[in-house]
């Protein structure tokens, strides 16, 4: 029998964090449920790999869920995180994905939709989770020393397993799906982060950079995934030789954001 599952719900309100923790569990998952940043992190840090998914309230006592979040992604852990929120403004929503956050539900929610995105993000994770690629296929797509399949989440750079999160591998399928074109960050905010196009947000760049640092030989001079400046991003599989650099009109300053 496969093991179980196990989800942190990282929720202050007792009566609530109680609640989904019960149908969690029902589900089948085991569940851990703290009532403060600071706990979720200890928990983790002690071993990185035993929690599987994290739900995430904002408004927690002494470090927010966006601190959270932020730090998990700063240590270089690519965990799911879902993050539950009475927060419902544009401006929350951006900040949870600028931090790394994969979902964002706002409450009041629905349980089966609760239930539906757990699954589907733990099924994600699974795939993308350290697999080798075995075969070549429709789904999977080769650039530089990288492959990819977008059917396991399977990555691979320079030969060794490589890790994206669930919106690492929107973005990264969107740039290949439109090679060569220029794409402009509202663009990018509508189509992959299903957010209206005049949303105030970093998260663009800070995704296209965590890209750039996965499979850019040097991420201080991209080759494949360029900034044209006043324009937007565009993706060049063959690469730019660093002789053409000077010809892209390429923005140096926004290339290392």
């Amino acid at each position: 029998m496969p093991e179980k599952k196990h989800i942190l719900v990282v929720e202050d309100e007792e009566h609530l964090a109680v609640g989904i923790k019960f149908n969690l569990e029902a589900e089948g998952y085991r569940v851990t449920a703290v009532g403060d940043g600071a706990s979720a992190l200890k928990l983790i840090e002690q071993d990185p790999k035993e929690i599987d998914l994290t739900v995430l309230d904002l408004m927690l006592p002494g470090m927010s869920g966006y601190q959270v979040c932020e730090t998990l992604r700063e240590q270089g852990n690519n965990m799911p995180v879902l993050i539950l929120s009475a927060r419902t403004l544009t401006e929350d929503r951006t900040r949870g994905f600028d931090v790394g956050a994969d979902q964002y539900l706002n409450k009041p929610f629905d349980l089966d939709e609760l239930l539906s995105r757990v699954k589907t993000m733990l099924t994600l994770y699974d795939r993308r989770a350290g697999l080798q690629v075995s075969q070549t296929s429709a789904a999977t797509y080769s650039f530089a020393n990288a492959v990819v399949n977008f059917d396991t989440y399977e990555v691979v750079v320079g030969g060794k397993p490589a890790k994206l999160t669930e919106l690492e591998m929107k973005l990264l399928r969107y740039f290949i799906e439109n090679e060569g074109r220029v794409i402009r960050r509202e663009e990018l905010l509508v189509e992959v982060w299903g957010m209206a196009a005049t949303a105030t947000t970093r998260a663009v760049d800070q995704f296209v950079r965590r890209l750039r640092v996965t499979f850019e030989p040097d991420p201080s001079k991209p080759r494949y995934f360029l900034t044209l400046r006043d324009a937007g991003y565009r993706f060049v599989s063959e690469g730019i030789r660093p002789t053409e650099l000077t010809t892209t009109n390429e923005s140096p300053d926004e290339a290392t954001e």
